[in-house]
């Protein structure tokens, strides 16, 4: 399958970093092709809802920052993995801009599959993420394949790593 994760934790090296890259390395290895997308640094605006891409724009929205590298990316997924640290409730800001601009094609169309991987400092934050994430996977009709989460205690753990790899086994 071509699965894209789209990665928006602001830390190069924390926990949700490395909760990208084992998914990465578990479904590489299952025979899958992998692109993640460190979204984090990358220059994306949030949507205007300004109505242009459903308008005048066909589709394509009027603002051109890197989401352009991105769409092409969506428009190939067949399963989309959202990967963001949890500061305050939900996912981070990084990743919700990339998420707001898919606005424009509605859904990504060959999205059949989704997954979550979100890291907290402290146990209990996850439901605003969660629920945000199941709002989308609804929405788009696709299927859950589940979520992993990790508290401070946990993160970058053998433990952690599993749930990766059971997350993979479900593709």
């Amino acid at each position: 399958m071509n699965i894209l994760i789209l990665q928006g934790s602001p830390r190069k090296s924390g926990s949700t970093v490395w909760m990208t890259e084992e998914y990465k390395k578990a479904a590489e290895a299952a025979g899958h092709k992998v692109t993640l997308v460190d979204v984090a640094h990358k220059k994306i605006a949030g949507c205007l809802a300004c109505e242009y891409c459903h308008g005048n724009g066909n589709g394509a929205c009027v603002q051109k920052d890197d989401m352009q590298e991105i769409y092409p990316l969506l428009a190939e997924a067949e399963v989309l993995v959202l990967a963001s640290p949890v500061y305050y409730f939900t996912m981070s800001a990084q990743i919700q801009a990339p998420i707001q601009r898919v606005y424009n094609m509605n859904k990504p169309p060959k999205v059949k599959k989704m997954a979550m991987l979100l890291s907290s400092y402290s146990p209990g934050v996850y439901d605003g993420a969660v629920g945000e994430y199941h709002g989308i996977q609804s929405y788009w009709g696709v299927e859950d394949t589940g979520i992993v989460t990790a508290k401070i205690d946990e993160q970058k753990t053998d433990a952690i790593r599993a749930k990766i790899l059971e997350l993979v086994k479900k593709l």
